[in-house]
């Protein structure tokens, strides 16, 4: 299924090329291997503030909030001419994509003239603090608490799998304000600085031997009433609004999977593969393990063609979200095992290594592989629950 694009996506795009011609130089660009819009470099920090200044930080948010009020095809037609350009993400991508949109439904006024244009700039970097070491894909077993103290709340807990805590400025924070009330009831989001006395962070060495992920305590950290994001107790609708958005992102990230195995069947015309040391296109191993792996990523293009025909009819996102991103997860996974594969011993060391150790992660981040596919099967098949 392929969309014609009406006139005006088209001269969005047509503007977009012009600034990006203009403006993205090459050392903007990371280099192969690193991970675009994760890293706190100085080219990061200014390409964000171009971004901003262009007013492509986020399309999608109104021109009041810095945005382009950009329509659901406008932003599809901005995935695309950034992954064609291989421009580096937002630098505080997870703030912009995700914790934004939080606060801007849910913000008071003085918090929105606060942390969105900061957000926008790249000038401040958020971190989400979410999971817990009992608290994961279940994310309503949360204990992390706050206890108001006049007026302000003194907090006391343990977040794990933390994002970008080494350098981020601010926290979206969910922690326990009722602990009698169960589950997702009791529960309320924070506005966190980072710097607050009492916040400590300790950095998770991954298998990939970098430490993006980071373990943050939090020991009698006192904030104002005033960090209290949307009401008290009802911070649960707060986070599903940040996961909506970070799950729901996946409809755009078939473009650089896509690409990734173009890349992968380019090189598979000229590496060496087999015994007989020919091309590995030509041997039937390799074409099957390419084939398998390109219908997948067209499926996921599917999926998110459904995804934006179903946004365009005014229609909720369904149970094809949760499908989107399981296949995302299967693919991130085995484009670096298929490119170790036609590597051979060099895929051992150096950028590869780390991308094959490090996508063993996305089956667990944003929610495990079992939790998507326990929302296909309820949401999606209608089937019963099993408890």
């Amino acid at each position: 299924m392929e969309f014609t694009y009406p006139a005006e996506a088209e001269d969005f795009r047509t503007e977009l090329r012009a600034w990006l011609d203009a403006n993205l130089t090459p050392d903007l660009i990371p280099p192969p291997g690193e991970q675009q819009g994760r890293s706190d470099s100085p080219q990061a920090r200014a390409w964000a503030r171009k971004l901003h200044e262009g007013g492509w930080a986020c399309v999608a948010w109104p021109v009041e909030d810095g945005g382009r009020a950009a329509t659901v095809v406008q932003q599809i037609v901005f995935a695309e001419e950034m992954q064609r350009a291989n421009a580096p993400g937002h630098i505080g991508h997870l703030g912009v994509t995700h914790i934004g949109p939080a606060i801007r439904m849910f913000g008071t006024e003085e918090q929105k003239k606060r942390f969105l244009p900061p957000m926008l700039a790249g000038d401040e970097i958020w971190c989400q603090g979410f999971s817990e070491p009992a608290a994961g894909s279940d994310l309503a077993s949360l204990q992390t608490r706050a206890v108001l103290d006049g007026d302000e709340f003194v907090i006391n807990g343990q977040k794990t799998w933390n994002t970008g805590g080494h350098y981020a400025d601010w926290c979206e924070l969910l922690v326990r304000t009722d602990p009698e009330t169960p589950r997702h009831g009791g529960i309320s989001c924070m506005l966190l600085d980072m710097r607050t006395p009492g916040v400590e962070i300790k950095p998770i060495r991954m298998l990939t031997g970098q430490a993006g992920v980071n373990e943050v305590f939090f020991t009698d950290v006192r904030v104002p009433k005033t960090a209290l994001l949307g009401p008290l107790h009802e911070g649960w609708r707060v986070a599903h609004t940040t996961l909506a958005h970070e799950r729901g992102i996946v409809a755009t990230m078939h473009h650089a999977l896509r690409a990734q195995i173009q890349d992968l069947v380019a090189m598979a015309r000229t590496t060496p593969f087999g015994p007989a040391g020919g091309p590995a296109m030509d041997d039937p191993y390799m074409r099957r393990r390419l084939s398998v792996l390109y219908t997948k990523a067209e499926i996921l293009k599917l999926i998110a063609d459904r995804q934006l025909a179903a946004q365009l009819g005014g229609k909720q996102p369904g149970a094809e979200t949760a499908l989107g991103r399981f296949v995302w997860q299967e693919v991130t996974q085995e484009i670096p095992e298929l490119r170790a594969e036609l590597l051979g011993p060099d895929a051992g060391a150096g950028a590869q290594a780390r991308a094959q150790v490090g996508s063993r992660t996305n089956t667990i981040a944003g929610g495990t592989r079992q939790i998507h596919m326990n929302n296909v099967a309820y949401r999606g098949l209608g089937l019963p629950r099993s408890y």
